[in-house]
C-alpha cells in the first residue's frame, strides 16, 4: 500500500497530494495496477479533510494516472510508460455506481455455497430431473405452494391456484400490462414512479395520469380527484419502501386507497418488492381488496437479482389462467432450476434469514448515509437500501448527476421517474451495490462535497 505523502511547493493541498502520487508512479514506488488505500485513510494519514483527498484523485484520474473500477476501488493505471492512450475524466469508469438498486451482499450470507447446496439438493431428489424440464406457464404446483406459504405473512392465507410465477418482476410487470391494458385505456400512478412502469406503459401505449404524493406517499384525495374526473383502468403502486422516494403508505392511507378503488372499479397493480425486508409490514392491499388486486412479489430485491423469480397473486383462479397464457406467450415460464431453488430456501427458513441480514446491512448503510448528508433533505427507510436526496437551490437534478458521474460517482436524477412534467429536484441513491461500507462511504463523501460547491456551470455551446 502506497504510503501517501505531499508535496508541499505546489499551490494548493489537493494538489500536493496528486504530484506526490504522480512522483512515485515515475519512480516506480507504486506499480502498475496497485491500488491505492482508501481515501479516508489517506485524509486520517494527512491530517486533511477528506473533500481534500477526493479533489486529489479526481484530478490524478483526470491526468490519467488512476483508474476507478466500480465496486473495488482506485487503481494506478496499468498503461503507463507502455505508450497507452490517456483516459480523461470524461470517459472513464464511475467510482461507484449507486445508479443500480439492489441489496447489498452482506458479510455473513455465502451465497456461492448456499446456491451451490441447494440446487444438489433440488437435483439429488427424488423431483429433481423435473427442474431440468419445461413446466406449466403458472409455475410448478410444489413452486406455488411455497410461494403461498411465503406470501400468507403479509397477505393472510391464499389459495396456491392463484399464485403464478414469473422470470423476475420485470417479466410478470410487462405481461399484467399486456392482461389489463388496452390502447386508449389509462393507468394511474405516483407523479414519480418505477422508470420499469413508465416503459410497459409506453410498449401498450397507454398514458400515466399522475397522483400526487407527498412524505406518507400516495395522496388518497388526489386520487380520488382522478377517478371522479375519468377512472383509470388501474392504478399502480409501491406500497412499501417506494422507488424513488422510500415513502411506505400508512395502513389507513392503504384501506382509503383500495375504498376509491372499489368504488370505482379500478383495479389494483400491487408492485411489492421491499415489503420483505420491513421487520413489521402493514397489510398488503391484496388482503385489504383481493378482488381488485394484482400483487407482485419478487425475490430480486430481498435476496439477489440472480434469484429470478417472481410470485403474482391474481385476484382468483380464473384470472390466474387469463395470465399465465400471457405468460406462455412472452417469457413461457420461470426458469424451474431457480424456481426450485427458490422453494427450497422458502421452506427452510434461509428466504427469512438472507432477507433479516439484508436488512441489517441495509440499517447500517442507511445510517453511514445519514452521518455523511447530516443537514440535507434526504428521505429514507432505514430498512430499505436507497434514499432520495433533495437538492439545495440552485442545482438541478440532471446537472448534479452529470457532475456526479464527472466526479465518480452514478445516481439517478428524478427525471426517471417523473410523469409529470415538472419533477422535483432529488436524486435516488442506491446503497447495495458497494462491496463495503468503506467504499460506499468514499461515493457518498465525494457527493456532499459536491452538494456543498456553488453549482458548476455548464459549458457553453458554440
Amino acid at each position: 500500500m502506497w504510503t501517501p505523502r505531499v508535496i508541499e511547493t505546489a499551490p494548493l493541498k489537493y494538489l500536493g497530494i496528486v504530484e506526490a502520487l504522480e512522483a512515485d508512479i515515475r519512480r516506480g514506488r507504486l506499480v502498475p495496477g496497485e491500488r491505492l488505500p482508501a481515501q479516508r485513510s489517506i485524509a486520517e494519514a494527512l491530517e486533511v479533510d477528506l473533500t481534500t483527498v477526493t479533489r486529489a484523485f479526481n484530478e490524478a484520474r483526470r491526468r490519467g494516472l488512476v483508474a476507478a473500477q466500480a465496486g473495488r476501488g482506485t487503481f494506478v493505471r496499468d498503461d503507463m510508460g507502455q505508450g497507452g492512450a490517456a483516459q480523461t475524466g470524461a470517459n472513464l469508469p464511475p467510482i461507484l455506481d449507486l445508479s443500480m438498486n439492489i441489496p447489498p451482499q452482506p458479510d455473513s450470507v455465502d451465497f456461492r455455497t448456499l446456491f451451490a447446496q441447494a440446487m444438489q439438493a433440488v437435483l439429488s431428489g427424488p423431483r429433481g430431473s423435473l427442474s431440468l424440464h419445461y413446466q406449466d406457464s403458472a409455475g410448478a404446483p410444489a413452486d406455488r405452494q411455497a410461494a403461498a406459504q411465503w406470501l400468507s405473512g403479509r397477505m393472510g392465507p391464499i389459495a396456491a391456484d392463484r399464485i403464478l410465477l414469473a422470470a423476475g418482476a420485470q417479466s410478470a410487470l410487462f405481461a399484467l400490462g399486456r392482461l389489463l391494458l388496452s390502447p386508449g385505456d389509462r393507468l394511474a400512478a405516483g407523479a414519480l414512479t418505477y422508470p420499469g412502469l413508465r416503459a410497459v406503459a409506453a410498449q401498450q401505449g397507454v398514458p400515466i395520469d399522475p397522483v400526487a404524493m407527498d412524505a406518507g406517499g400516495l395522496i388518497p384525495e388526489d386520487f380520488d380527484r382522478l377517478c371522479r374526473q375519468a377512472p383509470p383502468k388501474a392504478l399502480y403502486v409501491i406500497p412499501a419502501i417506494d422507488n424513488p422516494t422510500t415513502a411506505t403508505l400508512s395502513e389507513a392511507r392503504r384501506h382509503r386507497i383500495a375504498a376509491i378503488a372499489r368504488r370505482h372499479g379500478v383495479a389494483i397493480l400491487e408492485d411489492d418488492p421491499y415489503s420483505a425486508l420491513q421487520a413489521d409490514p402493514h397489510p398488503a392491499f391484496a388482503s385489504l381488496a383481493p378482488e381488485l388486486t394484482w400483487h407482485l412479489a419478487t425475490l430480486s430485491k430481498c435476496v439477489t437479482p440472480a434469484l429470478r423469480v417472481a410470485y403474482v397473486v391474481a385476484p382468483d383462479a380464473g384470472q390466474a389462467r387469463q395470465l399465465a397464457a400471457v405468460l406462455r406467450a412472452t417469457i413461457l415460464m420461470a426458469p424451474p432450476l431457480l424456481a426450485a431453488t427458490a422453494s427450497r430456501w422458502i421452506l427452510d427458513g434461509v428466504i427469512d434469514q438472507i432477507a433479516t441480514a439484508i436488512r441489517a446491512e441495509n440499517t447500517l448503510r442507511q445510517a453511514l448515509a445519514a452521518r455523511v448528508f447530516a443537514g440535507q433533505r434526504i428521505a429514507a427507510d432505514p430498512q430499505g437500501h436507497h434514499l432520495w436526496l433533495s437538492l439545495p437551490d440552485p442545482w438541478r437534478a440532471g446537472a448534479f448527476a452529470d457532475h456526479a458521474e464527472r466526479a465518480g460517482v452514478s445516481i439517478v436524477a428524478a427525471q426517471a421517474f417523473a410523469v409529470s412534467p415538472d419533477p422535483a429536484q432529488a436524486v435516488r441513491l442506491s446503497l447495495g451495490i458497494a462491496p463495503d461500507r468503506a467504499v460506499l462511504e468514499e461515493g457518498l463523501v465525494q457527493l456532499a462535497a459536491l452538494i456543498a460547491q456553488p453549482r458548476i456551470p455548464a459549458r457553453t455551446v458554440v
